[in-house]
């Protein structure tokens, strides 16, 4: 029987889009109703943020997610769509990996206490990192067929 190999820029190509099935999932499993009506996942948060341990992380929470809660569940979960849809499609692929590395920074830091939750951000944000120095857009993308970032 013969073995299917793919290539070096195939692999990379599988490994973004596997992210984009990531991000598109986290936003997926949203309690929608519960998620923008009543913003429960930024109630939530505001907790995490609340208990941190960085006077940073809760000052700044403070100063810009809690005075707009419904906004800013729309921001993280329209965020999460746009960066599942990006890698998956291979559309505009160095800002949808960029902005990945952001968010999972962004929940990185106000998860710092939460290590079971560290793992899935690590993993998807060195996923961002390979699949940006690694040029993941090259094969199998939007990007490609269009020329875009050579």
């Amino acid at each position: 029987m013969d073995a299917i190999w793919l290539t070096g820029a195939e692999w990379l190509a599988v490994l973004r889009i596997g992210l984009g099935l990531w991000w598109l999932e986290s936003w997926r499993h949203k309690d929608k109703k519960a998620w923008f009506e009543r913003g429960s996942g930024i109630e939530w948060a505001a907790g995490v943020a609340a208990q941190h341990r960085w006077n940073a992380v809760r000052a700044g929470f403070q100063a810009v997610v809690a005075p707009r809660p419904r906004v800013m569940a729309y921001v993280v979960a329209y965020a999460e769509l746009a960066l599942g849809a990006g890698l998956i499609l291979g559309l505009l692929t160095p800002v949808a990996l960029v902005g990945g590395l952001v968010l999972n920074g962004l929940y990185f830091v106000l998860m710092i206490h939460d290590w079971a939750e560290q793992g899935q951000n690590s993993m998807m944000a060195l996923i961002s990192g390979v699949g940006l120095f690694g040029m993941s857009w090259q094969t199998w993308s939007v990007d490609s067929a269009l020329g875009w970032f050579g």
